[in-house]
């Protein structure tokens, strides 16, 4: 199994794999709860874990995964409230949405600097975090060379994995389980889901009818569908040949605020509440503090 980790690459190694497929995954995801039968890590783990396997198959780096991103803040504070309940520790490992977003152009530019064809930012965590990446990728494209595409997991997921042509993204059901068990077996264990009903870690309610086969499934389609859209992201490179020329921390910065921060107040996750978020959580829940989003005009 030859190495596609960035960080675990010798330099002869990552010049040979760009050389051959100058395609870059940026992985991302957080820690959270995912009910008492996964590891905290599933979002990002499962991200990095389905970048590494696509780029085996079909080429590319994968950049160290990030597993810093979006949470208590907006409808995210307000959905943990309902699901996760008022718990003594969360695990996460949150950061609000502008500086999630001012990470990702900085990784950008980096994808920019080493002069990659393409990239793909290819995120586990769910909720409308995947629409502001994507929304963030279009704004700064035309002042990058590499060409970007920003997605969730699920996306490139079969939407008829299991015969029922549904979306095949949940949290921690069925779904995030047998993915996780799948990729990365040691990080599951169904033995621990409680055999009374209840919220129980933010547990989605069908997850003990989990299935590893299930999830092998979607991988195979994830990776299918993951090297078919980095050739597309490459071919289009070939097409146009735009100039490399974000470069400087400075020209980041410039871009963020002539760029990306007059439109970050309609960014979905810079909402107080989300279209079909529950409520607002109560003054005296652990996840009030941060729901209210600031104003960051």
């Amino acid at each position: 199994m030859h190495e596609v980790r960035w960080e675990r690459m010798f330099p002869d190694q990552l010049e040979a794999a760009f050389a051959e497929c100058p395609l870059v995954y940026f992985p991302y995801g957080l820690c959270e709860p995912h009910g008492p039968q996964n590891a905290v890590g599933l979002d990002g783990l499962k991200a990095h874990a389905i970048a590494c396997a696509a780029a085996r198959a079909g080429g590319g780096i994968v950049a160290p995964l990030d597993m810093w991103h979006i949470h208590e803040t907006g409808g995210s504070a307000a959905w943990a409230h309902q699901a996760i309940g008022e718990v003594p520790r969360t695990w996460l490992t949150a950061i609000p949405p502008w500086q999630h977003f001012k990470n990702v152009l900085y990784h950008i530019r980096m994808a920019d600097v080493l002069g990659f064809h393409a990239a793909l930012l290819f995120t586990g965590h769910y909720g409308p975090n995947w629409m502001d990446l994507r929304t963030l990728c279009e704004l700064v494209q035309p002042f990058v060379g590499t060409r970007l595409y920003g997605l969730p997991e699920f996306e490139a997921n079969d939407p008829g994995f299991d015969g029922d042509g549904r979306s095949g993204g949940d949290h921690a059901g069925r779904v995030e389980t047998s993915l996780l068990w799948a990729l990365l077996p040691e990080c599951v264990d169904l033995s621990r889901i409680p055999d009374e009903p209840g919220r129980h870690f933010a547990m989605g309610s069908d997850a003990a009818r989990a299935d590893r086969r299930v999830g092998e499934r979607m991988v195979a389609d994830e990776i299918r569908w993951l090297t078919d859209k980095g050739r597309a992201l490459l071919a289009e490179y070939d097409r146009l040949r735009p100039a490399h020329t974000l470069r400087t921390f400075a020209q980041v910065e410039q871009l963020w605020d002539d760029v990306v921060r007059p439109q970050l107040k309609a960014f979905h996750t810079m909402q107080d509440l989300w279209e079909g978020s529950p409520p607002a959580p109560p003054e005296d829940s652990i996840w009030y503090p941060n729901w209210r989003v600031p104003d960051r005009g």
